[in-house]
């Protein structure tokens, strides 16, 4: 048996390990972009390129490998649906295009405060297959699913949580439509004994929920005052999120008390870089939203606040249309916009469209620090700082982590 891991990063390398020891007799083969990678164990070879792999008997794509990258005649399995087909826990599935990972911890926090054991997989977490040997049938597994995950997902989770969709991955997905699409697929599978939750708010978060035959339970709605004061995040989002997190886990303990709740939500206080805060510094308040990376979520960052702000955009293309944002930047109270990054030009041309009014500082792939610096420059006492670049960060940055560590520091050194 021939199997090739196409694509070998974190979760490539967890898929080699797991599927070794599944078919230890199989000969193993990977295939890359790069021409050379790290971690790559004796007796597998490297291929570069996903051509020629006609006569694999199945490959393993990873997440952000398009299926249509790869030209073969044999299976082409992934790890999630591996891990469906495998899993003897209950499945809750996020989607959405931001707040996955915040709405996962929610979920997660409020099932532990009730008592239950909770892994935490996907995106957010370790790598689904490393830790499927360890659950139980009475766990529950809840998984943060991106798009890539979804592209060619063949069985739906239990609970599908569907949050805010706008366009993104435009770069990757062939369009919009493909985006979508991917995105359905949670849901699509699904059957009455099944729940969905979604953002009756979004029409395209409302259009998946139309296709699905599961029992559907929408948000956002009201929150009663004392579990708004158990919520330690800023923004309205995060209040549509904790919405959405209590009716997934309602769904699983349909009975489940306000104290747990509670408990749940005051126990999360936030993953970095997700409009975490970071320093207070002369007086003015340093925000790190470096997994921005669309306009909509640099949109709810600015209406998280109602402080005057400066904003620090820009990093590299997915796609997107900026025009909706900047009509936000001209509505809200702001001190000044900082732009840095490949497509600095293209975002000050939606904010010039849009006639924004408040100062526009223009820099050209400035290091973190200048950056920072520059906001400081632009704030005064009782500002908030926000970098929420609603773009990807590989211009300049390994990746929004990276991003966010950098801004992190050089805020600590004013």
């Amino acid at each position: 048996m021939r199997i090739v891991i196409a694509g070998y990063g974190v979760e490539g390398q967890s898929n080699l390990r797991y599927f070794q020891k599944k078919f230890p007799s199989a000969s193993f083969l990977v295939a890359d972009e790069r021409e050379s990678v790290d971690n790559l164990p004796d007796g597998v070879s490297l291929q570069t390129g996903f051509a020629g792999l006609g006569d694999a008997d199945l490959i393993i794509r990873s997440p952000s490998l398009s299926p249509e990258k790869i030209k073969t005649s044999g299976q082409i399995w992934s790890a999630t649906n591996e891990f469906f087909t495998e899993c003897p826990a209950t499945i809750i599935g996020v989607t959405g295009t931001k707040g996955k990972g915040t709405t996962c911890s929610l979920v997660a926090s409020i099932l532990r405060a009730a008592g239950k054991t909770v892994h935490l997989v996907g995106n957010i977490g370790v790598p689904a297959l490393d830790i499927l040997p360890e659950i139980e049938k009475n766990d529950i597994v809840v998984y943060e699913l991106s798009s890539f995950q979804l592209w060619d997902l063949e069985k739906s989770p239990h609970v599908a949580v569907v949050l805010m969709i706008e366009p993104d991955h435009l770069n990757v997905h062939t369009d919009f439509d493909d985006y979508l699409a991917a995105k359905s697929n949670i849901a699509r599978f699904q059957t009455s004994d099944d729940y969905l939750i979604y953002n009756s708010k979004n029409e395209f978060s409302l259009s998946i929920a139309d296709g699905s035959l599961a029992q559907k339970k929408e948000y956002p709605f009201t929150l009663s005052g004392d579990i708004i004061s158990a919520i330690h995040l800023p923004g309205k989002h995060n209040i549509d999120n904790a919405c959405a997190a209590i009716l997934a886990a309602s769904a699983i303990i349909p009975d489940i008390s306000d104290d747990d709740i509670k408990a749940g939500l005051s126990n999360f206080t936030g993953l970095p870089h997700r409009l975490k805060f970071v320093a207070e510094k002369n007086g003015m308040k340093y925000y790190d939203d470096s997994i921005s990376t669309t306009p909509g979520s640099a949109v709810a960052a600015l209406r998280a606040f109602a402080e005057p702000k400066v904003l620090i955009l820009g990093g590299s293309d997915k796609g997107a249309d900026y025009r909706e944002l900047a009509s936000e930047i001209v509505v809200q109270q702001m001190r000044a916009v900082i732009i840095n990054g490949e497509n600095a030009s293209e975002i000050a041309k939606a904010l010039n469209e849009e006639k924004v009014s408040c100062r526009v500082v223009g820099l050209k792939m400035a290091v973190m620090s200048e950056v920072v610096e520059t906001a400081k420059n632009q704030a005064q006492p009782g500002d908030v700082v926000i970098l929420s670049p609603a773009a990807a960060s590989f211009d300049m940055f390994k990746s929004y982590n990276d991003r966010g560590e950098q801004f992190v520091a050089a805020v600590e050194k004013l």
